[in-house]
Formats: C-alpha cells, sequence, structure tokens
C-alpha cells in the first residue's frame, strides 16, 4: 500500500500499469466518481506491493515519495543504498508493522430519525471500529436522558463485534449549557437520577462504555467534575460499565478559557479508563480558513497529555471532514461549509484548480472562484494528511483514535486505517 500524489499527465491507467496493480482496485478504493478525472496534487491509496523504477528516481525520492525511509526500502530489497538503481527495476515494499489500537467513531442522527446515509456509514465502517458512540444521550435538569435516535445501529454494532459507547452531554436545544454542567456535576440527587438510568438504559441496549463529554462547564467546577468522575465510576464500574471522557484540546494544566478550565487532563486520567483528545477544529466554521487538525498543534496537545496520563488511555480525535470558505473572511459573517474528502476532490475538479499541500500543516488545501465570482478557500484531510496522525499515533504509542464523525466519505482513512493497525474488538 503506498499514498501516490497525482501529477500532470497521471491516470488511473498509467497508475495501474507503473504499480502493477488493477484499475478498478485503485477506483474502488478511494471511491472515483471519476476513473478519467484525476486532479493534480489529488492523493491516492495505491494497493502496491512493488514500484517499479522510473528515468531519474533514486531510493531517497522514492522513499519521500512513498513516505518510507530510504534506508528502509534498501535493506528490504537487499540493494546497497549507494548503488544507483536501474530504470525498470522493481523493488517490493515493505510492510509497515500493524500495532494492536482502539479505534471509535461518534455517528450524529439529526432529528428525529436514523437517515439512510449515516446508516449505511455506521454499516460500513463498523468493522473498522472498537466503539461507535451515537450522539447524543442529553441530560436534563433532573438527571434523566434524552435519548438520540437509534434505529438499528445497535444491531449493526453487535454484527460487527463493536461494542456501543453511551455518549452523555450538557447539550440544549444544540449548544453546550453551562449552567446544565454546573447542575449536573454539583448536585448529587440529579447525579444518582443519572447514573440510575445510564444502567437502565445500558441494560436494555447494550453500551460498554459511558462516555461524558461535558463542554463549557463553568471554570470552578473543575474539581465538581472530578468528584463527579469518582462517584460515576463508584457507581457504574459494579455493572461492567467502561467510563470515558472527552477532553478540550490543552497545552498546558492552567491554560484559560471556558472550554479548558474544568478539563483536569491528571484527574481524568487517574479517573476513567481512556479518553478522547479534541484535536481538531483550530480551523472551524466560524473562524479564518485554516487546517482543522494542524500536525504542530496536535501534537502539543498529545505531548502535554502524555505528561498527566499514561499514553494507553489517549484516543487521538480525528476529524473525517474539511471546510470550505468564502473569502474574505469576514468576523461573524458567514459560515464555512462542511464538506467530505471526496467531496473537496470533486470540487477542485469542477473549478480547475490543483491541490497544494502545506508541509507545516502537514493539510491539503486550494482555492477557487465560484459562478457568482467570489474566492473560497478551502482545507480538508486526504491520505498524506490522515497517515501523518497515524504516524504520531505509533510514535507516541497512543491507545487509538476517535472519529468525529461519520457520514462523510474519506474512503482513504478506512483503507490506511486497516494497513497501519489491528482493530481491537472488545466482544
Amino acid at each position: 500500500m503506498l499514498i501516490h500524489v497525482v501529477q500532470q499527465g497521471d491516470s488511473v491507467y498509467s497508475l495501474a500499469n507503473r504499480y502493477q496493480v488493477a484499475p478498478n482496485e485503485i477506483v474502488e478504493i478511494n471511491q472515483l466518481d471519476q476513473a478519467d478525472g484525476l486532479v493534480i496534487g489529488q492523493a491516492l491509496v495505491i494497493p502496491a506491493t512493488q514500484y517499479t523504477v522510473q528515468e531519474g528516481d533514486s531510493l531517497y525520492s522514492i522513499g519521500q515519495r512513498l513516505n518510507i525511509p530510504y534506508e528502509e526500502l534498501a535493506s528490504y530489497n537487499q540493494i546497497d543504498p549507494n548503488v544507483p538503481l536501474e530504470i525498470g527495476q522493481v523493488l517490493q515494499l515493505p510492510e509497515p508493522d500493524r500495532p494492536p489500537i482502539t479505534s471509535n467513531a461518534y455517528i450524529e442522527p439529526i432529528g428525529d430519525s436514523v437517515s439512510e446515509t449515516l446508516r449505511q456509514s455506521a454499516q460500513a465502517r463498523a468493522p473498522y471500529l472498537t466503539y461507535l458512540g451515537p450522539f447524543s444521550y442529553e441530560v436534563n435538569p433532573d438527571g434523566s436522558l434524552v435519548p438520540p435516535p437509534l434505529a438499528d445501529i445497535p444491531t449493526i454494532a453487535q454484527n460487527n463485534n463493536t461494542a456501543l459507547m453511551m455518549v452523555v452531554t450538557n447539550l440544549r436545544e444544540g449548544e453546550f449549557d453551562q449552567e446544565l454542567g454546573r447542575t449536573i456535576v454539583t448536585d448529587q440527587n440529579v447525579q444518582d437520577t443519572l447514573f440510575n438510568e445510564i444502567i437502565r438504559i445500558s441494560n436494555e441496549i447494550g453500551y460498554e462504555d459511558i462516555h461524558f463529554d461535558f463542554e463549557f462547564l463553568p471554570p470552578e467546577t473543575r474539581e465538581d467534575y472530578n468528584q463527579f468522575l469518582r462517584r460515576a465510576r463508584e457507581a457504574l464500574s459494579p455493572h461492567g460499565l467502561l467510563i470515558s471522557t472527552a477532553l478540550a484540546p490543552k497545552t498546558q494544566a492552567d491554560q484559560p478559557g471556558a472550554w479548558y478550565e474544568a478539563h483536569d487532563y491528571q484527574a481524568h486520567g487517574e479517573i476513567v479508563d481512556f479518553v478522547v483528545l479534541m484535536t481538531y477544529e483550530w480551523g472551524y466554521s466560524g473562524g479564518p480558513p485554516m487546517a482543522v487538525a494542524p500536525i504542530g498543534p496536535v501534537t502539543d496537545v498529545v505531548e502535554y497529555a502524555l505528561t498527566e496520563m499514561p499514553a494507553d488511555k489517549i484516543l487521538l480525535g480525528q476529524n473525517l471532514y474539511g471546510y470550505d470558505w468564502t473569502l474574505p473572511f469576514v468576523e461573524g459573517g458567514e459560515f464555512a461549509e462542511a464538506i467530505s474528502p471526496n467531496q473537496a476532490i470533486q470540487r477542485a475538479r469542477q473549478y480547475n484548480q490543483s491541490i497544494e499541500y502545506d508541509e507545516e500543516a502537514q493539510a491539503p488545501f486550494f482555492f477557487y472562484w465560484d459562478e457568482e465570482g467570489e474566492q473560497h478557500e478551502v482545507w480538508f484531510e486526504d491520505a498524506r494528511s490522515i497517515q501523518a496522525k497515524f504516524d504520531l499515533i505509533k510514535e507516541y504509542n497512543l491507545k487509538g483514535i476517535s472519529y468525529w464523525k461519520l457520514g462523510l466519505a474519506f474512503p482513504q482513512n478506512w483503507v490506511l486505517l486497516d494497513y497501519n493497525f489491528n482493530i481491537e474488538k472488545i466482544i
């Protein structure tokens, strides 16, 4: 398996010939809607096991292109790295180590039903998941829960040995509610009702993990939240339930801001079974154009987290989407449109734009002008950017990855996830 960045003159058929694979394999793995419509700069996953040396190639250039150290290529093929390659020489490509990891994906039905698109996405991706988390069970002020629509999501999970994660939030009317959050983490009567509800629903539906995603909590409730989690563990663990939390992306313990201050990395690391770092939304719909999950800031959050908790409790948060901003960006103005990686490729082709790649952020982007004469800036994810996150997980031996969220097409992610890792199943 390798990643090829499309150059001028490339076609599915020329790449199939170069890498000695069937053209339909390239089309299917990347879910190409037009086999003859490749975009310059587009990253393709190629299911190749060997590479045929072209004019101008060297071990170093091949290694750079295929994201394989040239020394590893030389060693694997038992050749001298100092001897020039011959045109037509065939190099065998080494298989990566596939460490075991935990993978989770949230799934968010909108309204009172599960769309067919979401249902199909759950069906297609459940084999790659340890957990599937319907988003979300909303807590009422009395501790009772408002469930999300589930349809046959539990059956899909069960058929794929995927554990269900109960995501519990302080959402109210579509927003994280600060005062509701205060009530939940400070009122023990509310908590007792909540824990009893969780146990009842878990027994009924079959949840394995209880995932608390309490955001925008009052800063002064930091220790209250910690104590809430201790009480949750005492109440839920005897029923065989795991506990996890979602954490805002911090780089220091005393990081200021309403989204950060009540999240105590050290305490969560001690109390819960694992955490999800929400390492995305640097580029967000209401902010200026930039990469959604630039590798530098993501790495900074991971490195801080590792000073507060062990690596085997950390799931790296990862977006499955990008954004299309209309320029010029105006604070408080028009929100960016969320798009899938496949939609981004289609849009670049529609407006005849090449895709560029920001090496510092490790993310693809492009600009285009629409039919109304407005300029747009698009940042999204591709095979290169997701491989950079997989490399980060391997480098720091993290527990795994958690995706926000199913429903937007990013087929390359799932192919590369399976290629890089052995997905653990707990049921």
